[in-house]
């Protein structure tokens, strides 16, 4: 049994100086990846640990606080599967950016299905890995609160209701999730297959056309709103914009 001390500081903001120290944790077998990852990490003033598998990574993290891990698959010991294993069945929900050198679907697929955030294949843009890092993080902030404003529109997860200017409602639980889910990620386009498989899980029998059905009552439900838009993207699925 793993235990783990986790923190977020909810009262933290992301800047381009990144104000806050963010403590991030490293974890590939290959040292000179280490290396490299810790000092673009820390010329953007975060403060970074280091591991060579799994296991050290665990240890690591009962002996210090960290906010985010960029997790490598194939390590000895224990590998980034195994690791992100233990941590959400412990409920751990650390924000974990996966980094690999994988590029199969089906190994993205077996990250996902374990718990990871998000997935980044080598050589990686050091640039990109930085600005989703920001979005992890930001995000993590976000579900710690359990609540999303977009201007005068605050969406509760925990009651899975939208409040716009006093006037609530409640979503059914998978309509609320969907909208969530592209409310979190403006401007990311998803497939219905990834919906499908985040929302509904990837055991789930149900057929993609019913993402198209949900897609279509969330529309009809907040049409004419001025906070944000669902929008189709022809020939890949859907994405959100906030227009404020």
């Amino acid at each position: 049994m793993y235990t783990f001390r986790f923190s977020l500081d909810k009262n933290a903001t992301l800047t381009s100086e990144v104000e806050t120290m963010f403590q991030i944790l490293v974890v590939d077998d290959d040292k000179n990846t280490r290396r490299l990852l810790k000092a673009v990490l820390e010329t953007e003033h975060y403060s970074v640990f280091t591991a060579a598998n799994g296991e050290e990574a665990l240890d690591v993290m009962d002996k210090a606080y960290i906010d985010l891990v960029i997790l490598d698959i194939m390590m000895p010991k224990m590998d980034g599967y195994k690791f992100t294993k233990i941590l959400r069945e412990s409920k751990n929900n650390l924000p974990i950016l996966m980094v690999s050198a994988k590029q199969l679907p089906e190994d993205k697929h077996k990250g996902f299905s374990l718990g990871i955030d998000d997935y980044m294949t080598k050589p990686i843009d050091e640039e990109e890995m930085l600005w989703r890092i920001k979005a992890l993080l930001r995000r993590a902030q976000i579900a710690s609160d359990h609540k999303m404003t977009i201007g005068n529109v605050i969406l509760d997860y925990d009651s899975f209701t939208v409040t716009k200017n006093g006037e609530t409602q409640e979503l059914p639980q998978k309509e609320f999730l969907l909208l969530y889910k592209l409310l979190s990620y403006p401007g990311k386009i998803f497939t219905r297959i990834q919906l499908m498989d985040e929302i509904w899980g990837t055991e789930s029998d149900t057929g993609w056309e019913t993402v198209t059905v949900h897609i279509g009552r969330l529309r009809k439900r907040f049409e004419g709103w001025e906070e944000f838009d669902i929008e189709s993207v022809r020939g890949l699925g859907y994405k959100a914009v906030k227009k404020i």
